[in-house]
């Protein structure tokens, strides 16, 4: 929606507002024109429903207002003595057109100095239920989400079956784009595998003020930029146009960040020329092919060197492709029974199916790609035919431009100038998994940019190992627990610091009660 559409759209709900309301202003002694003027109006409905003007911050804080309206709705039904659960189910049912009825066709009794304490059990069960939400969406959506690790991209670095923590204020809090949608859950409701919002109205994009930047190496959650699955993990063919705030959560390390030039060559990224360095927490794995000398090994084989995919096959010769830290594969080369380990590198000049840019010339594979410049805003860059696939998503799909090639020659938004200077709006990010060899990530589908980071992980506040094969197969990862994500050297757990906490807590509350009741 535009500027002017949703103007348009604001002014119409205000007048809905009002002439469902204004009668309900007189009875309350109030005037009946300030049931029309926008946000004074909530500032008097506040003042009617016997509420804290702080209320009113709420009503404009995107899906948080919807919640809020709920509440709303129902104090004011209950301002004019309309306790029972049936008038709480209606004006809840009615989405607040209650409220037309007991204006128009009721006679209006205002009870000004009535208790806030509700006199119906499911009045007490939905205000209860309605605050609570209102308190976790908050949190939720302006300050701390949990998500789950779901694949092995980052293996070694973050397990499948952590429990993460991932803060949205260090890069600045998003405020919501899609205005109606289900609280608490992402693009589908629970269960029911069904759709958790609807697609209009969309917001403006807007990001509160961070205290960092993403630097290179950070470990970034980010919806997918090209997500069009039902949910993540769905197996159909059935494709969807989604929001940006409702693409699938995807978690990978920042390769390269805006203003970066990066090669990958041999598996390895380069970044301006130079190799990359990462912190002693990455982990860094490849395919390695592994002949052996026939004999077969057991559990503590792969345990001893941490193999994560790939699977063993008895016969005369063992020849398989596993994942290994470079580490891992020195060590594994002096055992025994091991003949040779060998790390797999796709040729260059190998073309690669699905490779960015996807544009079927480029002789790319998941091992040998680049040069690519990754943009930052303000960043001029002539768009001709030799960074036409480069940047053509950027420029169309994430910027709003139309871009079109056309006798040998780049046009944007119709302009009668062949092969123009693109300013570019935002910062974009090359993400990719430390697993190489099994993550999807901007080597398949290009940047990704800032208005998609969603957050920086910075906890893991639980661990399960076996977290996709059924909870009688989990295993909790103790040494996990309550672990930072970032810092140096091996991580720490806090849990017994927590737990510690906890039970001086408990310990406190049990003796104040006691010399209370005293």
């Amino acid at each position: 929606m535009t500027a002017y559409q949703w103007f348009l759209f604001f002014l119409a709900i205000q007048l809905i507002h009002g002439l469902g309301t204004w009668k309900l202003y007189v009875a309350a002694g109030r005037k009946a024109w300030e049931a029309f003027i926008p946000v004074y109006n909530a500032f008097v409905l506040m003042k009617i429903i016997n509420r804290s003007a702080w209320w009113v911050l709420f009503l404009f804080i995107p899906i948080i207002n919807i919640i809020m309206l709920l509440i709303v709705w129902v104090e004011t039904v209950r301002s004019f003595d309309r306790n029972n659960s049936r008038d709480t189910f209606l004006v809840l049912a009615t989405f607040g057109l209650y409220l037309y009825y007991i204006s128009y066709f009721t006679q209006l009794k205002y009870v000004e100095n009535r208790s806030l304490h509700p006199r119906t059990a499911l009045g007490e069960w939905v205000s209860s239920i309605l605050f609570a939400v209102v308190a976790a969406t908050l949190v939720h959506t302006y300050f701390m989400q949990p998500f789950t690790i779901p694949t092995s991209s980052l293996e070694k670095t973050l397990l499948v079956g952590d429990f993460l923590l991932v803060s949205k204020v260090h890069y600045g809090a998003r405020a919501p784009m899609t205005a109606v949608a289900f609280p608490m859950v992402h693009d589908t409701i629970p269960f029911v595998k069904s759709k958790s919002y609807l697609n209009f109205p969309q917001l403006p994009y807007f990001r509160f003020p961070g205290f960092q930047y993403i630097k290179r190496n950070d470990i970034v959650v980010f919806n997918w930029p090209v997500d069009t699955v039902r949910f993540f993990r769905d197996q159909s063919k059935i494709h969807i146009d989604k929001p940006i705030d409702k693409k699938s959560n995807y978690v990978k390390r920042a390769v390269g960040i805006a203003g970066d030039s990066l090669s990958i060559v041999d598996g390895f990224v380069y970044i301006n020329g130079k190799k990359e360095t990462q912190t002693d927490r990455a982990r860094l794995q490849f395919s390695y092919i592994i002949d052996t000398k026939g004999q077969s090994f057991g559990r503590g084989f792969f345990e001893d060197y941490e193999i994560t995919d790939g699977a063993f096959q008895t016969g005369e010769k063992q020849i398989t492709i596993v994942s290994l830290t470079q580490d891992a594969a020195k060590r594994m080369e002096a055992h025994p029974n091991i003949e040779k380990v060998t790390r797999e590198i796709a040729k260059p000049g190998l073309k690669e199916s699905g490779i960015f840019p996807n544009n079927g010339k480029a002789d790319w594979n998941r091992d040998q790609m680049g040069p690519v410049y990754i943009p930052k805003a303000g960043d001029k860059i002539k768009i001709d035919s030799s960074n036409f696939s480069i940047y053509r998503r950027l420029i169309y799909e994430y910027e709003g431009n139309t871009i079109v090639f056309k006798n040998g020659h780049v046009y944007i938004n119709n302009s009668p100038t062949a092969d123009p200077v693109y300013m570019f709006r935002q910062d974009y990010y090359w993400m990719m998994g430390d697993n190489r060899h099994n993550s999807e990530d901007s080597r398949y589908w290009g940047f990704v940019p800032f208005d998609h980071v969603v957050g920086k992980p910075v906890f893991v506040w639980m661990s399960i190992d076996g977290i996709n094969d059924g909870i009688k197969n989990w295993k909790f990862r103790w040494n996990r627990f309550f672990t930072t994500v970032g810092g140096e050297g091996e991580p720490v757990s806090y849990f017994k610091y927590f737990l510690i906490i906890i039970g001086g807590w408990y310990i406190v509350s049990a003796f104040l009660k006691r010399r209370k009741k005293v």
